[in-house]
């Protein structure tokens, strides 16, 4: 049940990287072209946020070992996923109107333009989201005899939502939603993730500190 509950939830966190991913670069395009400049940039800038999540989520699994904490930080992230249809295109703008008009845009930052864009928008929440699995991993491990299995039951299960939200992203979402809904929706349920997380706090403890007192 600890490793079913711990799966769930790292799945629905692959999904949303995932939708966000694809997602983003479909948003990206209408201001920055559908380049290929534009996709390198938002596949990016999500690996590195993947990158900054799993150390980022690994060390503060160690020193919290309480999914409310993280469940503190899910919250204001999909908040600013909620959000983006409000704010991105003044942040966007900002990027793109600070070339002169009169003047071509030098090919550097025809290439590093997206980049930005997607770290301004992309960045901070795929990171928190990332967080979740070496979090998972560290709460549903009971030994260090369990580690390798508890681990790659966890990483297979947030890839596996992964490919689940490129399919249906690609397939299903940008044909029948606006971009401005799929970014709401994804918001939505990042923040039912903090709630989830929040419902499975004293469920998912570390070994040996079952009934606990908080920290």
């Amino acid at each position: 049940m600890r490793n079913a509950a711990a799966a769930t939830v790292v799945f629905l966190g692959g999904f949303v990287i995932m939708v966000l991913e694809i997602v983003g670069a479909r948003f990206l395009a209408r201001d920055f072209g559908s380049s290929f400049y534009v996709w390198v940039s938002q596949i990016g800038i999500v690996l590195i946020a993947l990158a900054l999540g799993y150390f980022a989520g690994g060390a503060l699994a160690d020193r919290w070992q309480r999914l409310w904490r993280l469940a503190a930080l899910l919250a204001p992230a999909g908040a600013l996923l909620c959000l983006i249809p409000n704010y991105a295109g003044w942040v966007i703008d900002r990027i793109i109107l600070r070339h002169p008009a009169e003047i071509p845009i030098p090919l550097v930052w025809q290439k590093l333009d997206p980049a930005l864009g997607s770290a301004a928008i992309f960045l901070l929440p795929c990171l928190v989201l990332a967080m979740l699995s070496p979090y998972m991993i560290r709460l549903a491990t009971r030994s260090v005899a369990q580690v390798g299995r508890a681990s790659g039951f966890i990483i297979a299960a947030s890839t596996t939502g992964s490919i689940a939200g490129v399919f249906v992203a690609g397939y299903l979402l940008i044909d029948e939603m606006k971009v401005s809904t799929i970014f709401r929706a994804m918001g939505g349920l990042t923040i039912f993730l903090a709630l989830l997380c929040l419902g499975l706090d004293r469920f998912l403890q570390p070994a040996g500190n079952e009934g606990a007192l908080p920290k």
